[in-house]
């Protein structure tokens, strides 16, 4: 396995838990009262957490938990992005106008703030975290569709399909979205990186996934209060949320470089 490629692997590895940990019931609910901060051994890789639960199994279940909000989040905000940027940066004038206002006030204030505003009206849960998500993180497909599609939209192939009369929708799809792909492609990737902790900030707040249910937001809250006695709870966690962003940044990085996209 080459180390050039490490990211490749971290991510194909998380990717793989989560998909095993949804097939197999490992119990992350299981309680041992007995085993209440038990340090990590032979049996137990990462010990119990302060209700006696064992912590491998949580982790598989956050890491599904995580990744399921990342996917999902990102196939709704990519596709609405993509389409508003494609229709302004395409018809320009006061369509163009009026999104990019409405994109402007998303843009005016921090994205995890709003996440944290619409999940405080939406109420906690699994479903309204994805929604409040899915509302803030639409933002930057857009303007970045937009950018490419105002270049676009002046090459030959792109005017000699509307004098050869092909509709709108065929132009976007056939003609702007292939060459679209690889600049759109980099964008998501940094956006699950920044999905990922925005969906640990707000389990950790409080208002994102709730007990019993797993998430790596949530343990850590849980276990920053015994970190003194009890390390390996916060750093199991801790490692392997940034082992997974870490990886995620640096696929990123590699695809940008790869795909000789600047900006």
């Amino acid at each position: 396995m080459s180390l050039k490629y490490w990211s490749v692997w971290v991510l194909a590895l998380w990717v793989l838990v989560a998909i095993v940990a949804s097939l197999v019931d490992f119990q992350p609910n299981q309680i041992h009262l007995d085993l209440i901060l038990a340090k990590p051994s032979f049996g137990q890789l990462l010990g119990f957490d302060d209700l006696g639960r064992e912590i491998l199994p949580r982790l598989l279940a956050g890491a599904q938990v995580s990744l399921l909000v990342v996917a999902l989040v990102t196939i709704i905000t990519a596709s609405v992005g993509i389409m508003l940027g494609m229709v302004s940066g395409y018809y320009g004038g006061w369509v163009d106008r009026t999104l990019m206002q409405i994109t402007d006030v998303f843009l005016a204030f921090p994205g995890i703030l709003l996440a944290i505003a619409f999940a405080a009206v939406l109420g906690a849960g699994l479903s309204n975290l994805i929604l409040a998500l899915c509302i803030t993180s639409w933002v930057g497909y857009a303007r970045l569709t937009r950018a490419q599609v105002l270049s676009l939209r002046q090459r030959q192939h792109v005017m000699a399909a509307e004098s050869l009369g092909a509709s709108t929708l065929r132009i976007m799809l056939k003609h702007m979205l292939p060459l679209l792909a690889a600049p759109l492609l980099v964008e998501a990737t940094y956006s699950m990186a920044g999905l990922v902790i925005a969906e640990a900030s707000l389990s950790f707040l409080g208002l994102g996934i709730q007990a019993p249910n797993a998430s790596w937001g949530a343990m850590l809250r849980d276990g920053v209060r015994y970190m003194l006695i009890a390390p390996h709870y916060v750093l199991a966690v801790g490692l392997s949320l940034m082992t997974l962003v870490l990886a995620v940044n640096v696929l990123g990085d590699r695809l940008r470089d790869y795909l000789d996209i600047h900006g």
